[in-house]
């Protein structure tokens, strides 16, 4: 194979500019191979996989799913239009499905997946386990415990463990002969209840993915909408007189429509009913129902139910009928009783008379979605199924804002109405009514009501319930055992087009009377109603009994009354008569309109009828064939009808003799509608010319034909169908759907057979197929109608899955055409000879080559002899993506031997797969599917009808015949790639062809020979590659391609997967020989290697297997946009895989591993693209190999050694990047790295491999395996480790709100993508997006699979799905864990034979290190740690002293298991540690080495874990300690009592934890406790430096950066003590001295003097911190954290310690990272400037005997720049509040002395108090800058005022104020955040300094703000204003005026006296500058203000001057006199 790889170095610069291409190789030839090569064995493991069967087919008819009992068909005894027959037949037959046998044997079990969670063991995971003694409360800390030990360290052992009892041993630790048995022993435990499917673990695959699972379409039903059921409970009104009738409708105040045909109930009471028996012949019991079902297929806000109420006719107008019900009432007094009796009466009269006729009187209404909404249960929105309709998207649904209506999902809910409206007599029209609703809804409109209530249940339906009947009246299913109240289901009228072909026969015709117009008649007609009847012909008698009755009578009526108004001229209707049409109907059916008056009141002359005849009028039901619906005017004729007026329509009706009298001379004067629900009449013009003509062809209509106007004799026929064919696709889209499967199904007729007409064979096939293809191309480019995942129609997949049959064949007549005038219908098929399909089959070659323009395809055929057309005949299977199928013909009638009659007619239908290749390159690519499918399950049909012969696969098909497929795969392979070239919006179009082709050739597989198909496979590939498409374009073409022919269910088999190498080879491959070296052991080796590569011979050997694997190979290396390709082919394989492993024919193991070797290239493929997984691992790829020394190893290590934060960041190994600046190098290459997901998909298909491949093999593998490859496979399963972390029920549980939206986040992103790169799924995003939420949800998703899903798509899972989802992703995550425990396994056993043993013994533990960090179950866990113990006891030296880094984190891991809650998990750790102690003990330095190990380990867990569990570790500590105990064979040695000595140790350490543990809460109390742990290690440098690490840790959580910082410095200055024992070395700082600048507290470190310790001592500071380039990490991590905390000064002290370092060695890349680190800082400092905030200090002191050692301490606390008193304050007081209780505590307020005499001794008690750094003026020279007033601070100062008299402030010449200055034990900042007080100092200033102290002050805030660079104007005026204002209250001038007023009397006083004058006088000069300076800062708008400003200044100035000038005379006396004097 010519593929190259292109990622070598050498050609990465040109990559890009050159296409790679790779051919495909020459496959094998796959009959030969099967033929001859297949060995015994091979086709043993053949038939497991069943070889091809040559009935890969079934045809099957599948009985429709009935809703009724009984089909709807109309009654017997009926000769049919063949239209209606046809319709008829369709409706009733069963459907016809082909599916082959074997199809998607693998795939079937994704469905069963269902109950899996039932059959896992649960695995237990500590992060999910909850201990049962739960009940033990952590309690709140008591401060007494450290009173005892204050003073000395808190290593105290005060717990015995000898009394605890040891846990349970893990059995036969030491129980092993050799380590081949320990193996073999561990080997068997592992592999005990595995779970033998990885997949089914895993999520499935995406539906998006797995284009070869074609899904089935649903099947045609009756649509539906959703449903609601309503049942009318009662309806009341005050009184009770006369029967009621209700009417119930809904209506769509939106759309202005109503929505439902009525539903008539009624609820009169027996006494009632008999009113009206006189005009009830019988009552049916369809009758009487009281509940209807409604459907709402498109539901909105406003869809109301409204009720029309009647009563019988009586005279009067409605308000006075209405009247007796608003006035009067039931329960009144005894005069009521008589007017409701007499009223009673007057009813049941007019009931005996006028008891047919009905008059309106009143109407209610409630908006059923308001109902429903707020009966809606608080269901989950995924809970919501939408049914997907072929809705259309018009603009009102597409964007559905209005609150979502659920109709499926509320409570049944019980609906009172009390407003019942008075009917008005001129407002009875559905417009008027709709106008009603739209003014109700606004509030402040009146309505006249009646008193009274109506009350109805509603509920949701989703089953249909029990005894229900259609709306055609036919009961439904399930049919209710005894009679029960029966329930009706109401018709919808949708509100909007629904695109749902007809599937069942329902003719139902609904009138509507409108409204009468006599008013310009001079008549008495004034109650006026309309009797209407459906006549079958003129004779009285021949009134049809076919209108649907009401409510309490019979089912069907002949005649029916509209309800009257009375004496109105003009009434308004609102009857609805619904009618069931005959299914034959003719030109004499017609509907009889008759026109009474009624006279109310019985005159006395007249006896008999109350009708008055006015006239009539008519209207046939037939126009010209045609059922007449719409609106229509018709007149009225008066006194009689005349004879056949039935013929002609009552405008058109022509002359009479005698002449008609019509009303009002002929006008129109009666208005109605029709409306039509059939699925027989097609109301389109188009349709039912099509369809006339189609039946005339058929036979048995006399020529011409007539239609609509036009007559059409026998000749114009063909012509006239032609034209009615081609104007199909101009028939409205809606009605085209209805009737879409009768058109198709007529189309394909007459495509299949060749007709006859005028003795003429008509050649209707082209133009018919043209017009399926148009009308396909307008239904699949439809914007109103849905499509599959496919893209595919569903409209159309379904027709073809479903209804799609081959058209009856004829019957031969032998004497064709003879029979009579009229050729019978049998005769109008053409008995089409040889030689008439020998010319169609060469004409249609010929226009297929005439139709191309492609250059690919050869010239014309034009042989056309027998043998040939037999072939083209012949022709076989094609496919589209619905259902998979294949056929193969037999050309010769078998009955005749001879062979010499014709071909069957079904022969030669077959020839129309030719017809399908002529149009395959016109540019109705984007159909191919549907056709190839149709062929296929036409010929699928036909093959089910003929016999199967054995015919090997070679001989079934001619040469040419191939010739032929292979042309048409090529042209169409030419014009996929013409479309990616040249038109690239078409890309959709070019996938769909490519899926139809690729299913083309899927199905040959299936029938030819099997070779010749895969060269078809091979020149697709090669001419795909030939085009210049992109590519991403072309793989992800390519791929689409191959996984659907790799889906094929043979696929196994088509691949050899048998002649795959399940163990070592035994025969050498010749491929690698170009080697020179002959030895035999190394061709072995490279042979073995070769089995993981993608060699030539295996892609000829495993032809598909090998293609897909170069595509993978090709995509991974390639950089696309967001990685679509690589994810492309990625799913590919992890389907395939997937498939594989669920196939119940692939469930034995030798089986499995001959697949798995199968895939065996796909690790070598994997193993090299790790570089692209998500989780890429910058560890090992940075350089950090054996050479580089420790040096790069510590570069950065984290402040907190291993960062959790790099784990969650799924970095495998907790190491933050090695070295920034190789990082950003591997970066600049750019790798493209593969989605979290994706990545999963692609080790996943690597675990599968590795568990199913065979052992042997993949241990000679590893062990030949060069180390650079074998690390890279040990990083792989590392990945595969974290990857496949188990996430744990709790966050699943909780999924945090930002997680959610993180993955909503990326979902729309993701989204984004795949629009933006459209294409036929971005186009399927789009359009799922388009429809509703509540369809997304279901069409994105396989119900049924959800479970498998982890992702948290849904935010509200129930608790059993959560735990199946925990249960299932517990056991992936175990299985995959052990799968790599299995390939460690197997790479360790493999070591004796390798040659660099200690590296890959440290590769392993380094993994399952790895492994042991990550979540894990206790069944992984038991495991891991056996392979550990085996680890310890084959390689313990190796280990102990090699990878003395690695071990002390195992003992770190092991430790940390010890303390688990979990008792499998403890004992396994125990028993480990324990074996490492005694194979460690061989070798006193190791052993002392793993002692220090654990002592650290400890230790470093103890300081981290906040939630550690002492008890189950001191548990522990007992059962190792048990362990010693029953060592026999250690007895006599000194293991067991240096044991004992460890533990004790360890002990101690756990007490002191213990007490940690109850200061959780309080940060500083827990500082000084982990401070004093660490003092108390001051002989053991290693413990001590874990300890400042581990406050250092504390101290970053808390953000306290600089504390953690000085923690680190610290400890660097204890490893700088050790290291200047150690070495001499120059550069190195000189132990703790060196580190004085940084801060003075360091001193403490050189406690430790070279007597009490030495350094060369085994196991001592043997730590990596111990090494120069430890004590470089750490001061690099402290300069950073110094830098975090703002203190940049620190940061180039640190530095200047390291640079030394940095230079001896030489290391300039560090030295420049080092100076950038400098810049940056002295850069923040210059920035930063002031505006940097250092701690803020406070005084605390703890009064009060509960305080324990805390009582009467006074405490220093840094907290955070700006901490205002509260804040401290509420901290501290919520903390002790719940140590002591809110009552205990109290808070003193103020700063004076406490006095402990008056504190209540059952009290504590805390003061605060502000203070700030405090220097004397010595020191302020030194610290000039802000950074060093708040460096070093070992003072504070705080001030309290008080006046003499006790009051704290008082009048300026009585304030004092007391300062007081507090010294600390230590310097700030330090390795704690509090530091105790040592020392108090108080002075108390006097009034006047006091005064001075205030204007000194003042003037240095004045002169400041005067003088800064950029000078604050605002800051400026506020201090101005407050020193020069007029109105200050205790301001300068008052100050001067109280204290300079005079001269004291006191001497003492006058010094004070000048100072303040002196101050004064500077104040005022710099009041003056800052005026000044003002007026330059002010704008124009404050002039006024300066002005005032300065005023006001020269007021102060002059009040000010006689004081400032006044000197004291006895001040400027000469002090000494001169000498002269005293001579």
């Amino acid at each position: 194979c010519s593929y190259k790889k292109p990622w070598t170095s050498s050609n990465l610069s040109d990559f890009d500019l050159k296409v790679k291409t790779y051919d495909a190789v020459e496959p094998l030839d796959l009959e030969e191979f099967f033929m001859s090569q297949l060995k015994s064995g091979d086709s043993a493991l053949m038939q497991e996989f069943g070889d091809f069967p040559d009935d890969d087919l079934k045809v099957e008819q599948v009985e429709k799913e009935c809703r009724t009992i009984r089909h709807s068909v109309p009654e017997d005894g009926v000769e049919l239009d063949p239209h209606v027959r046809d319709c008829i037949k369709s409706y009733t037959q069963p459907w016809l499905v082909v599916s082959r046998r074997c199809q998607g044997d693998g795939w079937s079990v994704y469905s069963e997946r269902t109950g899996l969670h039932k059959l896992l063991r649960k695995q237990t995971f500590e992060s999910d386990f909850q201990p049962e003694n739960q009940e033990k409360t952590v309690k709140s800390p008591t401060l007494a415990t450290l009173t005892d030990d204050s003073g000395h360290t808190l290593t105290s052992s005060d717990f015995n463990l000898r009394c605890l009892t040891p846990d349970k041993r893990v059995e036969g630790l030491l129980a092993f002969s050799s380590h081949e048995e320990l193996d073999r022993f561990n080997q068997e435990t592992r592999q005990g209840n595995r779970h033998p499917e990885l997949f089914a673990l895993y999520p499935p695959p995406d539906e998006d993915d797995t284009v070869e699972i074609r899904p089935v379409p649903d099947c045609p039903r009756e649509h539906i909408g959703e449903r609601v059921m309503i049942r009318c409970l009662s309806i009341k009104f005050e009184i009770e007189i006369e029967p009621i009738f209700a009417t119930m409708a809904l209506y769509d105040l939106k759309e202005k429509k109503k929505i439902s045909e009525n539903f008539y109930c009624d609820l009169n009471s027996e006494q009632f009913k008999n009113f009206l028996k006189n005009h009830t012949d019988h009552i049916d019991p369809s009758s009487t129902a009281k509940s209807a079902i409604f459907s709402i297929t498109y539901p909105s806000t406003d869809i109301y139910l409204v009720i029309k109420i009647e009563k019988v006719l009586q005279q009067g107008e409605i308000s006075d009928c209405v009247d007796p019900y608003v006035t009067l009432r039931e329960c009144d007094s005894g005069k009521n009783k008589d007017k409701i009796e007499k009223l009673r009466n007057q009813a049941d009269s007019f009931c005996q008379r006028l008891g047919r006729y009905r008059m309106p009187f009143a109407w209610a209404t409630v908006n059923i979605m308001e109902v429903i909404n707020s009966a809606t249960l608080e269901r989950k929105s995924s809970s919501i199924e939408r049914r997907g309709l072929p809705r259309r998207n018009s603009e009102r649904y597409s964007t559905i804002d209005e609150p979502f209506c659920n109709v499926s999902g509320f409570k049944p809910a019980t609906i009172t109405i009390s407003t019942i409206i008075k009917q008005e007599g001129d407002r009875l029209s559905d417009e008027d009514l709709l106008r009603s609703l739209t003014e109700m809804k606004k509030p402040q409109k009146r309505i006249k009501t009646i008193p009274g209530s109506i009350k109805l249940d509603m509920s949701p339906v989703n089953d249909t319930p029990t005894s229900c009947l259609s709306t055609e009246l036919i009961p439904l299913k399930p049919v209710a055992e005894k009679s029960t109240r029966l329930i009706k289901e109401v018709l919808e009228f949708p509100s909007s087009e629904v695109y749902v072909p007809h599937n069942i026969y329902r003719n139902l015709l609904y009138v509507y009377p409108q409204r009468l117009n006599f008013v310009n008649r001079l008549t008495s007609a004034r109650n006026i109603t309309i009797k209407i009847q459906f006549m079958s012909g003129e004779d009285p008698t021949s009134a049809m009994c076919v209108i649907f009755g009401k409510s309490s009578g019979p089912e069907f009526l002949s005649e029916v009354y509209t309800p009257v108004t009375y004496h109105n001229k003009s009434p308004d209707f609102y009857e609805e008569l619904k009618i069931a049409l005959p299914a034959r109907l003719t030109e004499r059916h017609h509907l009889l309109f008759t026109f009474f008056h009624i006279s109310c009141q019985q005159k006395q002359n007249q006896s008999g009828s109350c009708e008055t005849l006015i006239g009539y009028s008519w209207l046939p039901i037939l126009n010209i064939d045609r059922l007449q619906t719409g609106q229509y005017c018709l007149p009225i004729i008066l006194e009689r009808l005349p004879v056949n007026y039935s013929l002609h329509t009552p405008e058109k009706l022509p002359l009479q003799v005698p002449p008609v009298k019509w009303m009002e001379g002929h006008k129109g004067l009666f208005n109605l509608e029709i409306q039509a629900v059939s699925s027989v009449h097609t109301q389109d013009n188009h349709l039912e010319r099509f369809f006339t003509l189609c039946h005339a062809l058929e036979g048995g209509v006399i020529f011409p034909v007539r239609i609509r106007e036009e007559k059409i004799p026998e000749n114009k026929l063909e012509h006239e169908l032609k034209l009615s064919i081609i104007a199909l696709s101009s028939s409205s889209l809606e009605a085209l759907v209805l009737f879409l499967h009768r058109v198709l199904d007529k189309l394909f007729t007459l495509i299949m057979q060749p007709m006859v007409i005028a003795g003429q064979t008509a050649n209707l096939a082209q133009i018919a197929f043209e017009s399926v293809v148009s009308i396909v191309n307008s239904l699949h480019n439809s914007q109103e109608l849905i499509r599959d995942q496919l893209g595919r129609n569903s409209l159309l997949a379904t027709y073809l899955y479903w209804v799609f049959r081959l058209p009856d064949p004829p019957r031969d007549m032998q004497n064709a055409g003879t029979g009579g005038a009229v050729p019978s219908a049998e005769s109008r098929y053409s008995t089409m000879g040889r030689a008439t399909a020998a010319t169609v089959g060469s004409m249609l070659l010929q226009s297929r080559i005439r139709s191309s323009s492609n250059p690919d395809i050869p010239g014309p055929h034009n042989s056309a002899e027998d043998d040939e057309v037999k072939n083209i005949l012949s022709a076989k299977g094609h496919n589209n993506p619905g259902s998979r199928m294949s056929t193969y013909v037999d050309v010769n009638n078998h009955q005749n031997p001879s062979g010499n009659t014709r071909p069957s007619n079904r022969k030669v239908q077959i020839s129309i797969f030719h017809l399908f290749l002529t149009i395959i390159t016109i540019h109705t690519l984007v159909l191919l599917g549907v056709f190839w499918f149709k062929q296929v399950k036409s010929m699928a049909q036909h093959v089910s009808q003929l016999d199967k012969y054995n015919i090997p696969r070679r001989s079934r098909f001619s040469d040419r015949f191939k010739d032929d497929i292979t042309t048409i795969v090529s042209v169409v392979t030419a014009e996929i790639g013409t479309i990616l070239v040249k038109q690239q919006k078409e890309v959709e179009q070019a996938e769909k062809v490519n899926i139809s082709l690729a299913f083309f050739l899927y199905d040959l597989m299936s029938l030819m020979d099997r070779g010749f198909v895969f060269h078809l496979v091979k020149n697709y590939c090669n001419q795909m590659s030939a085009k210049s498409v992109s590519m991403p374009t072309l793989i992800s073409m390519r791929l689409e391609f191959l996984r659907i022919l790799c889906s094929h269910e043979h696929y196994l088999n088509l691949s050899l997967f048998f002649s795959s190498p399940a163990s070592a080879p035994a025969s050498p491959c010749p491929s690698i020989s170009s080697q020179s070296s002959g030895s035999c052991s190394f061709q072995e080796q490279q042979r073995i290697l070769a089995l993981f590569e993608l060699s030539p011979e295996f892609k000829q050997q495993h032809y598909l297997t090998g293609l897909l694997l170069t595509e993978l190979s090709a995509a991974l290396d390639m950089e696309s946009e967001g990685g679509k390709v690589q994810r492309k082919s990625i799913n590919a394989i992890y389907s395939l895989l997937c498939a594989h492993d669920l196939d119940h024919r692939c469930i034995k193991p030798e089986v499995r591993a001959k697949v798995a070797a199968l895939y065996l290239p796909l690790v070598g493929i994997i193993i090299e693209s790790t570089n692209y997984l998500d989780f890429t691992v910058s560890d090992s790829r940075s350089g950090k190999n054996k050479s580089g020394g420790p040096d790069d190893d510590l570069e950065n290590v984290p402040p907190i050694n291993q960062s959790v934060a790099m784990a969650i960041a799924g970095n495998p190994f907790n190491t933050l990047g090695r070295n920034a600046l190789l990082s950003m190098a591997s970066m600049v290459m750019a790798v493209p790295t593969l989605a979290a997901d994706t990545s999963r998909h692609l080790l996943v298909c690597f675990l599968w491999v590795m568990k199913n491949a065979d052992r042997n093999l993949i241990q000679r593998w590893t062990t030949d395996m060069p180390p650079s490859q074998l690390n890279k496979l040990l990083e792989l399963l590392t990945i595969c480790i974290s990857c496949f972390e188990y996430r744990g029920k709790q966050s699943s549980d909780k999924v945090s709100t930002q997680a959610l939206q993180k993955s909503q986040q990326a979902k729309h992103q993701l989204e984004e993508a795949l629009l933006r790169g459209m294409g036929a799924r971005g186009e399927m995003m789009k359009r799922v997006g388009d429809r509703t939420m509540g369809q997304r949800e279901v069409l994105r998703w396989r119900k049924d699979l959800t479970q498998w899903r982890q992702t948290n798509d849904r935010q509200d899972k129930t608790k059993a799905e959560l735990d199946q989802e925990a249960l299932i992703s517990g056991n992936l995550a175990t299985e995959s864990n052990l799968i790599v425990l299995d390939l460690l396994e197997t790479i360790v056993q493999a070591v004796p034979l390798a040659d660099c043993k200690d590296n890959v013994v440290g590769g392993v533990l380094k993994v399952l290190l790895h492994s042991l960090t990550c979540n894990q179950s206790t069944t992984f866990l038991s495991h891991t740690f056996s392979t550990l113990r085996a680890l310890v006891v084959k390689f313990g030296d190796l280990l102990f002293e090699e990878e003395a880094e690695q071990c002390a984190d195992l003992c770190q891991k092991v430790l940390q298991y010890c303390s688990s809650p979990v008792d499998e998990n403890r004992s396994q750790a125990c028993a480990t540690l324990y074996l490492i102690m005694r194979y460690s003990y061989s070798n006193a330095s190791n052993f002392s080495r793993v002692k220090m190990q654990v002592t650290m380990s400890l230790a470093s867990l103890v300081g981290k874990s906040s939630d550690f569990q002492e008890e189950y570790l001191r548990r522990s500590l007992r059962t190792i300690l048990a362990y010693a105990e029953e060592d026999t064979e250690m007895q006599n040695t000194q293991l067991p009592s240096q044991v004992d000595e460890l533990l004790r140790n360890l002990n101690s350490i756990l007490s002191d934890t213990v007490k940690m543990r109850e200061f959780q809460e309080d940060p500083e109390m827990l500082m000084d406790l982990m401070y004093r742990i660490a003092k108390g290690y001051q002989t053991s440098p290693d413990l001590r430096l874990t300890w400042l690490q581990n406050m250092a840790e504390k101290h970053n959580n808390r953000k306290c950066y600089t504390e953690s910082a000085m923690c680190l410095v610290h400890a660097a200055a204890l490893v700088a003590e050790y290291l200047s024992m150690l070495e001499d070395h120059k550069y190195l700082p000189v132990g703790s001295v060196t580190f004085q600048n940084i801060s003075p507290n360091v001193l403490e470190e050189s406690a430790v003097s070279d007597d009490i310790l030495s350094p060369d001592e085994d196991g001592v500071c043997s730590g990596r911190y111990f090494t120069e380039s430890g004590l470089v990490g750490l001061l690099e991590q402290a300069a950073e954290l110094f830098s975090n905390g703002g203190l940049y000064e620190a940061v180039n002290e640190v530095y200047k310690i390291i640079i030394p370092i940095l230079e001896a060695h030489r290391d300039f890349r560090k030295l420049a990272s080092t100076h950038d680190k400098l810049q940056r800082a002295f850069d923040n400092i210059i920035l930063k400037g002031h505006k940097r905030m250092f701690g803020t200090y406070f005084r605390v002191g703890f009064y009060g005997a509960k305080f324990g050692d805390l009582d009467e301490r006074e405490f220093i606390y840094k907290e955070p720049g700006i901490t205002h008193l509260p804040e401290i304050s509420h901290r501290l007081e919520n903390f002790y509040s719940q140590c002591f209780g809110d009552d205990t505590l109290v808070m003193i307020k103020d700063s004076t002395p406490v006095d402990r005499k008056q504190l209540n001794p059952n009290k504590a008690y805390i003061q605060i108090t502000y203070v700030e750094p405090y220097f004397d003026d010595y020191e302020m020279k030194d610290r000039l800058t802000n950074f060093e007033k708040n460096f070093n601070l070992r003072r504070f100062m705080y001030t309290t005022p008080f006046t003499k008299s006790g009051r704290p402030r008082g009048e300026l010449n009585e304030q004092y104020k007391r300062k007081t200055i507090l010294t600390t034990m230590h310097a700030f900042p330090y390795v704690k955040t509090r530091i105790n007080v040592i020392q108090k100092e108080e002075f108390d200033l006097t009034p006047i300094e006091v005064a001075i102290e205030d204007m000194q002050k003042k003037t240095r805030e004045l002169a400041v703000a005067t003088h800064r660079e950029q000078p604050d104007a605002k800051m400026l005026q506020m201090l101005l204003q407050g020193s020069v204002g007029a109105t200050v209250n205790q301001g300068p001038l008052e100050v001067a005026q109280v204290f300079l007023n005079e001269i004291p009397a006191d001497p003492k006083l006058f010094r004070h006296h000048n100072k303040l004058r002196l101050c004064f006088k500077e104040f005022i000069m710099r009041c003056g500058e800052a005026v000044e300076k003002n007026k330059h800062l002010i704008a124009s708008d404050q002039k006024e203000y300066q002005q005032e400003l300065k005023k006001n200044y020269n007021r102060l100035r002059e009040n000010l001057r006689p004081m400032l000038e006044r000197k004291i005379p006895e001040l400027y006396k000469p002090i000494i006199r001169p000498r002269l004097e005293n001579r």
